[in-house]
């Protein structure tokens, strides 16, 4: 066992001493050493109940003949961060809870480690972790929350944290009092879990699941689910199946999984961070997947869901009618069938032990919402290294659009003018200067896109920015611009009232500029300066690359 260098031997007769003040017995010494990597934290809703999880995952591993460790990660509720200083720190901590959990686990010498993750970046982060250390883990996440319940005049409303941001845009428009906005606000967060809707943290939730690390029922059993528990009980026992026959992440993770993975994120209409922190696992695992692979699989992957914010459905309905394991069901001809999970099955056993109980909820790819994913990335004169889009959450007739550019140096610009009621049908918004470098850290936009689609707007604006979206945006809004303005992308050689093309069935995003005149523009441009020159976010902004590859650090 890894953990012999810190329990056996005369020369390791102090450390058997410092185990001893921890509670560890002699017998125990010649037990596995399991890490319990929780991301419990009194600030984020979505983890405010791990130390549950925790208490019955350690409870099981002691119980299988293990010796659990339990230590700490960093969260960040994005929602909290949002639309401050706050969310510059969101994509950064990614990065920190991967860096954290690579020297507790070698600093400790565990056999084996368990994750408990739930929210955006710690999903990543964590995923990250377990290749780079690759030793036999497994990921047991908090879970969703459940959706709200609003009443109104017509009725009840399943509500949840996005309809609390587009609220605002409603009240702005006089489609809402701000007491029924004050309404709303107690009731769209019912408890504990990851936001009810199919927004970043469970996509990544249901992504772990399809990619082998989560055992089925991962991404959607909600988090007050008892079934929760028996889950986190079942992750305990499970680790030391993988530890006797040596399974790491590395034999699990690979191209055919990441492929699978992008096959039912596309099919679920998953957030498009999804596409940020699926390449950033890809790099950790050393398998090159590159952004024109993604299309490909979307050309190819019928939507078959229409969850919030693209639908009316929360993650709890999906859970209802049959999870993740029923969506690749329904997908089983496009899928790797024989990539291994923490499980011991193969993704084609779990299929054939899976049902889909409401066909509306999970559509078949007869019924389907479309026959291509709910993901693009985009190419063209302003995207050279691609921008993504959430598909399903466009309404048609913003597929293909035109309009004159409407140029912000930071969101918080953007949003004033939103607020303002300068934005008009048919503007194209550029939001730049707000990429893994420029911002620094790459904060996600949910305010002005909430406001858009609060004010009525989502169906006529469009939206393009080298920064990023919370999994909750709905519209024509395309991020992760690449090259970002602060690398000199030809972002930053647009102006007030540039004539923007979308063409999202054809992967298309364009200036209307020539080449020579992007160059010249670009060329006239000073050099970027660093908006912070001392603390983490200057060092990740020296390190820090482009969103095309994940944004993942140079070394």
């Amino acid at each position: 066992m890894k953990s012999h260098v810190v329990k056996q031997g005369i020369e390791r007769a102090p450390h058997r001493s410092l185990l001893h003040a921890l509670g560890v017995t002699t017998p125990d010494m010649k037990k596995p050493f399991i890490g319990i990597v929780n991301s419990y934290t009194e600030v984020v809703p979505g983890h405010i109940h791990l130390n549950k999880l925790a208490d019955a995952v350690k409870e099981s591993v002691r119980q299988n003949g293990g010796v659990p460790f339990e230590f700490n990660t960093i969260a960040v509720c994005d929602g909290i961060a949002m639309n401050h200083a706050g969310m510059k720190y969101s994509l950064p901590s990614r990065e920190l809870i991967a860096d954290s959990i690579e020297i507790m686990a070698q600093a400790h010498a565990f056999d084996a480690l368990i994750f408990i993750p739930n929210c955006d970046k710690v999903v990543p982060g964590m995923l990250m972790a377990s290749l780079r250390l690759n030793i036999p883990a497994i990921f047991i996440s908090g879970g969703p929350m459940m959706s709200g319940k609003f009443y109104t005049d017509d009725g009840e409303q399943k509500v949840d944290l996005n309809s609390v941001f587009e609220g605002v845009g409603q009240v702005i428009r006089g489609k809402m009092t701000e007491e029924e906005l004050e309404k709303l606000v107690e009731v769209a967060c019912p408890g504990c879990g990851s936001c009810s809707g199919m927004f970043t943290a469970n996509t990544m939730n249901c992504m772990t699941e399809v990619i082998g690390m989560g055992l089925p029922g991962n991404g959607t059993i909600p988090a007050i689910d008892p079934r929760r528990i028996a889950l986190a009980r079942e992750a305990g026992a499970k680790i030391f199946d993988l530890l006797s026959a040596n399974v790491c992440p590395r034999d699990i993770i690979n191209s055919d999984s990441l492929e699978n993975a992008f096959s039912v994120d596309m099919a679920l209409g998953g957030s498009t961070n999804s596409v940020l922190h699926l390449m950033a696992i890809a790099h950790e695992a050393g398998v090159e997947f590159p952004l024109d692979r993604i299309n490909a699989v979307s050309e190819k992957t019928p939507c078959l869901c229409k969850l919030r914010p693209a639908g009316t459905y929360h993650i709890e309905d999906l859970d209802r009618a049959g999870g993740i394991s029923a969506v690749m069901k329904e997908l089983k001809s496009l899928l790797k069938l024989n990539s291994k999970t923490v499980s011991g099955l193969t993704i084609g056993q779990i299929i054939d032990k899976a049902s889909v109980r409401d066909a509306d909820v999970i559509r078949s790819e007869k019924t389907a919402y479309s026959d291509k994913g709910g993901l693009a990335i985009l190419f063209g004169n302003l995207a050279p290294e691609g921008g993504v889009v959430k598909r399903s959450a466009v309404a048609p007739e913003m597929m293909v659009h035109q309009g004159p550019a409407r140029v912000f140096d930071s969101e918080d610009d953007a949003t004033k003018a939103i607020m303002g009621n300068k934005i008009k049908p048919g503007d194209v918004l550029v939001i730049r200067y707000e990429g893994p470098k420029g911002g620094p850290g790459m904060r996600e936009m949910l305010t002005p896109t909430s406001l858009l689609g609060g004010m009525g707007l989502d169906k006529t604006v469009a939206l393009i920015t080298d920064g990023r979206f919370s999994g909750a945006t709905r519209g024509a809004a395309i991020g992760h611009v690449s090259p970002e303005a602060a690398a000199r992308g030809p972002i930053a050689a647009i102006k007030e009232g540039d004539i923007i093309s979308i063409d999202i069935p054809n992967n298309k995003l364009e200036v209307k500029l020539t080449d020579e005149e992007i160059n010249k523009r670009i060329a006239a441009l000073s050099k970027h300066e660093a908006r912070f020159k001392t603390g983490y976010l200057a060092r990740y902004t020296e390190n820090v690359t482009s969103a095309s590859t994940g944004a993942v650090f140079t070394k």
